[in-house]
């Protein structure tokens, strides 16, 4: 295929030169079966095949790997990439500081994915899953207060209970909501005022470690519900 017949064609169907040498690289990826880590041909090859100059390639590469759906590297050849939450988490940031979607509805998001989570969390987890997720659980309440640790100890908490549940698209689904947690989990922590108050979120925490490490999945389902209940009220009332 010529450029010129290729830009003939971008005419016809509505797409650029690079949108179609992107397509052309997921569709073989698909056609030849390849899977995470398999090797693909090089930009140059891909430019001959297809009729386009290799700068169309190297933008085309470019975009699949921002996406993670491959990954470049310099001196070696081009391979599949693997599922990568944090491509989800920056859409999801982006739709959010534009005011597309407010924080309360990815809470409520969440809330869906994240009860059945725990609910399978507490019928798959190994014991070394239980034990990190009661680890971190008390990790919180010992923090004192300081809202890097609190965060970060919370982020791990929920991302070790995803993948408790045996579900690896869980486990990057809930990885995509990192980037909201960093904003939230203090904004949650700073509605609360009294000492009962910050008590509260760390006793639904370890309710809800207790009932996975207990194989209670419907305990844990609920305790999840009662912890995503409670941030969305705040969420809500405060603004």
């Amino acid at each position: 295929m010529t450029i010129r017949s290729m830009e003939r064609r971008t005419v016809e169907g509505g797409g650029s030169l690079v949108e179609q040498a992107v397509q052309a690289v997921r569709g073989h990826i698909r056609s030849n079966d390849l899977k995470v880590g398999d090797t693909l041909p090089g930009e140059g090859q891909f430019a001959a095949d297809l009729g386009v100059s290799r700068a169309v390639m190297r933008e085309a590469f470019g975009a699949l790997a921002a996406l993670r759906l491959i990954d470049v590297g310099n001196g070696r050849r081009p391979r599949v990439g693997a599922i990568d939450g944090s491509v989800i988490g920056t859409s999801l940031d982006h739709a959010v500081a534009t005011s597309q979607i407010s924080v309360a509805e990815v809470w409520d998001v969440r809330r869906t994915v994240e009860v059945r989570i725990a609910a399978l969390a507490a019928e798959k987890r190994s014991d070394f899953q239980a034990d990190q997720i009661l680890a971190l659980s008390e990790s919180m309440a010992r923090a004192n207060g300081d809202m890097e640790q609190i965060t970060a100890f919370d982020t791990a908490f929920h991302q070790i209970i995803a993948a408790a549940s045996g579900n690896f698209l869980f486990m990057q689904i809930v990885r995509s909501f990192e980037p909201q947690m960093e904003f939230a989990v203090p904004r949650a922590w700073e509605t609360r005022q009294t000492e009962e108050e910050k008590a509260a979120i760390l006793i639904l925490h370890h309710r809800i470690a207790q009932a996975i490490a207990d194989r209670n999945p419907e305990g844990a389902a609920a305790a999840m519900t009662g912890h995503f209940d409670a941030s969305i009220g705040d969420l809500l009332l405060h603004g």
